[in-house]
């Protein structure tokens, strides 16, 4: 019996690292062998492709409607265009794909963006083990169905109180959308160890990744975050992240089976 990909969609507001742990996720999931994993940059303000080091030539955004419609070329029809376009937009790395959202081109919506990113992840995802979605704080594409329901949603947050202000609002369009409380996570980023003690409420994270010279190095020289070295705290903690994650997987599948 062929594993369903298991989806992690992260949100947070611009600034926290978002981006960040979701590439040094993704990495975790590549060295622990669990490949291939679909990255989705689902924000149009996010750098995923930097963050794991390949380039983008093409998103979701920029592909124009008229050309699904008018450019087909003889002997195929929209549904085999559309899929092989996607391709063409899907950027192939080692251990994992990517593909990204973009901006609309003109003045344009969304619309066509997502009901073609929704057609194909339905075609795409039983292709991999992992799906990790980059996703912005109103999660737009969860509410538009665009992504689907993701399994885990992880919401990374600054610890403080207008951190956890962003949380409580995260979690309340969440489950608005139907996800239930016990798949909504919070991952703490950035957390200053020695300092003095952070008000973190009555939140229990699923992990907490601390400063990381590393992770401000990598953004300084404008290098890719997930290549940082092994033994640096952030990666470290990611990647227990990243096994906790993997049995909880391996948990919901083994559900599924007992229930076929």
């Amino acid at each position: 019996m062929q594993k369903h990909p298991f989806t992690i969609a992260l949100s947070g507001k611009g600034g926290t690292g978002k981006t960040t742990v979701s590439s040094l996720l993704i990495r975790s999931f590549i060295d622990m062998g669990e490949t291939p994993v679909l990255a989705v940059d689902a924000d149009p303000n996010a750098n995923l492709h930097e963050a794991l080091g390949v380039s983008v030539h093409e998103t979701l955004g920029s592909m124009r409607e008229e050309a699904f419609t008018r450019h087909i070329p003889p002997g195929m029809n929209r549904h085999d265009y559309v899929r092989f376009r996607f391709r063409q937009a899907l950027v192939e790395a080692e251990g994992f794909d990517l593909v990204a959202m973009g901006r609309p081109e003109g003045s344009g919506c969304y619309c066509f963006a997502n009901d073609l990113l929704s057609e194909c992840m339905i075609q795409l995802e039983r292709d991999y083990r992992f799906i990790v979605i980059d996703t912005e704080a109103g999660m737009e594409h969860i509410s538009r169905g665009t992504i689907g329901k993701p399994d885990m949603l992880l919401i990374v947050s600054d610890p403080g109180a207008r951190g956890l202000r962003t949380i409580a609002r995260i979690k309340d369009i969440a489950t608005q959308l139907g996800l239930d409380r016990g798949q909504i996570h919070v991952v703490f980023n950035r957390y200053k160890s020695g300092a003095a003690p952070v008000d973190i409420g009555n939140e229990i994270p699923i992990a907490i990744v601390p400063e990381d010279s590393a992770v401000e190095m990598a953004d300084f020289a404008a290098t890719p975050v997930s290549h940082i070295p092994a033994d640096s705290p952030a990666r470290i903690i990611v990647r227990e992240l990243a096994e906790k994650i993997l049995n909880l997987a391996d948990k919901q599948h083994a559900n599924q089976k007992g229930g076929c």
